[in-house]
């Protein structure tokens, strides 16, 4: 009797706050909101400080709120993640579903896009001045070399300083230039590529200023929240006005969806006369349903299917069918709108109800048009803040720098380089001829002609070598532990460090980027950036032991 007596308490102590969220959810799907993404966000932010059962529940609502949401999805993969086999399938198949989503959720996969997008442009210029620091140490008393032995290359770094006015991107292409003439020629690679990326560094600036440029759009966030099913009324101000026919069709969507159906009829009649598309009619017909004009909505409905035959179309004319009492003719109707799309007419029942906005489904604007629709707008020109002149100026001069590398390359034999051995340098002015593995008459003599040097010159040449190669391998080794790939650079085989370095700075700025592209919604791609920063651990971890391996055997 007394356990009756305390569950017969809590279902009363609980039933308002059950009521109280169905009525909620209800009015809102009345509404024609199925993604309440801020009612989800809320219901996240209560489920962290929550005990595990409560969490889940939380966050069961929130997913009940917002099905298309991935953060729900990820929340719910660590709040049921346990060390059991359960456990964890139940915890991957929420993380198979929050990426299902981003195919669902257009700013969640365009944000992720743009920072894949920023992150790829960021770490290929950090890689490219990671190699220019690395190597300037050692190669820039080269070019002192060249300058006193013939004072013509100080013209060399009067046009670096002019370049260095212009833009720091092409300072720091100058100075790679300059050390590209005394890299190998596999290594030479690299400094067309990046004189490369520089040439079409318009187009490249042009598209990560249009990721920004959407993403601070008050009019594609309007007609993404009302085409998402997130709410009418940012859509009703930010859209009023606008004659485009995707916002126009937004526009009149919204009102529909607030019951403005008099203003609603009167903005697809516009679009209609713009731009007759089969989603109009059908929405078209909604407004009628919702007037209560059935004949005017049948009407609306058979001119969109043909048009185009569409299951939302044929689903509406079933629903409008069975109100009239035609059964026959709504069964034929929905038989052929599972034909058309099965899933979309279980996503029509599944919100199904007596209201205007439920018992007819709407047409919207799919997430790969929302795509198309974004990378549509016109994105201004922009060289962030990276150039005292338009962006076409950095592209004249790489195309300039490209051509003056493959002249200066053609003298290249003439260039100073670095004995291997003792790390002297020398150039055909001075020297007339280099050794045998790419060593200075001094270290040849060390080891081969014996007989031409004294006991003690030799043992004290050796001992220098010695300490110079055990200082250069502890430097590789040290750099092996900051950055992959480094090593190699050190070393001379800048190609094959680049290779090395620059996947692990893309996984390394990722999370940054994603941050950057998405700063009202920190976090919401945990995810995707806890797998991004394991990866670039496992490649520090990878390129360690495999530049270690290569320094004790002798290769690097």
């Amino acid at each position: 009797m007394r356990k009756l007596a305390v569950f017969l308490f809590f279902c009363i102590v609980l039933s308002p706050a059950v009521s109280f969220a169905d009525e909620f959810a209800e009015s809102r799907l009345n509404s024609g909101i199925r993604n309440s993404e801020i009612s989800s966000y809320l219901l996240l932010q209560e489920a962290q400080t929550a005990n595990e059962e409560q969490a889940a529940a939380l966050l069961g609502r929130a997913s009940a709120y917002s099905p298309d949401l991935p953060a729900v999805q990820f929340g719910l993969a660590r709040a049921r993640f346990a060390l059991s086999y359960s456990g964890i399938l139940e915890s991957i198949d929420h993380v198979v579903a929050g990426i299902n989503a981003y195919s669902k959720n257009f700013w969640w996969s365009f944000s992720l896009a743009g920072a894949a997008y920023l992150s790829l442009v960021l770490s290929f210029i950090v890689v490219i001045f990671i190699i220019v620091i690395v190597r300037i140490f050692g190669d820039l008393p080269l070019l002192a070399h060249e300058i006193e032995e013939s004072r013509q290359n100080i013209v060399l770094l009067l046009i670096l300083f002019v370049f260095s006015l212009i833009s720091p991107l092409l300072f720091l292409a100058g100075i790679l230039v300059l050390l590209g003439l005394y890299m190998p020629r596999i290594d030479k690679a690299l400094v067309y590529l990046f004189l490369a990326f520089l040439l079409t560094s318009p187009f490249v600036f042009r598209t990560a200023a249009q990721f920004l440029q959407v993403s601070s759009s008050g009019a594609m966030k309007a007609i993404v929240e009302v085409n998402e099913s997130k709410g009418n009324a940012y859509a009703l101000s930010a859209l009023k006005s606008s004659n485009d026919p995707t916002a126009l069709f937004s526009y009149g969507l919204a009102l529909k969806r607030s019951g403005l159906y008099d203003e609603a009829m009167a903005a697809y009649d516009h679009l209609i006369k713009i731009k007759a598309d089969a989603p109009g009619y059908v929405n078209l017909g909604n407004v009628y349903v919702g007037q209560n004009r059935l004949d005017d909505a049948v009407r609306s409905y058979l001119a969109a299917v043909s048009i185009r035959p569409l299951a939302s179309a044929y689903y509406n004319l079933s629903q409008v069918s069975r109100e009239g009492l035609d059964f026959e003719k709504g069964n034929e109707y929905f038989n052929k709108a599972l034909e058309i799309d099965r899933n979309a007419v279980t996503r029509y029942r599944a919100v199904s109800g007596r209201n205007p906005n439920r018992i007819v489904a709407d047409e919207a604007i799919s997430s790969s048009s929302l795509w198309d629709l974004a990378w549509k707008t016109q994105g201004k020109a922009a060289t962030f803040n990276l150039s005292v002149l338009p962006g076409w100026a950095i592209s004249a001069a790489a195309l300039l720098m490209i051509f003056a590398f493959f002249m200066m390359n053609r003298h290249a034999g003439n260039k100073a380089y670095r004995c291997r051995r003792c790390n002297g340098i020398f150039c055909p002015r001075c020297e007339k001829h280099i050794m045998w593995g790419q060593m200075c008459p001094q270290c040849f003599r060390s080891l081969i002609k014996l007989e031409e040097i004294e006991v003690k010159e030799r043992v004290a040449q050796l001992l220098s070598i010695y300490e110079h190669q055990t200082r250069r391998r502890n430097i590789m080794r040290l750099l092996s532990f900051i950055i992959p790939g480094s090593s190699q650079v050190y070393a001379g085989k800048i190609l094959y460090g680049f290779f090395f370095m620059w996947p692990f700075i893309f996984f390394f700025l990722f999370p940054f980027t994603t941050y950057f592209m998405s700063p009202d919604a920190r976090g919401t791609h945990w995810v995707v950036n806890f797998a991004s920063l394991l990866i670039a651990a496992i490649l520090l971890v990878i390129s360690n032991i495999f530049t270690r391996q290569r320094i004790s055997k002798g290769w690097l």
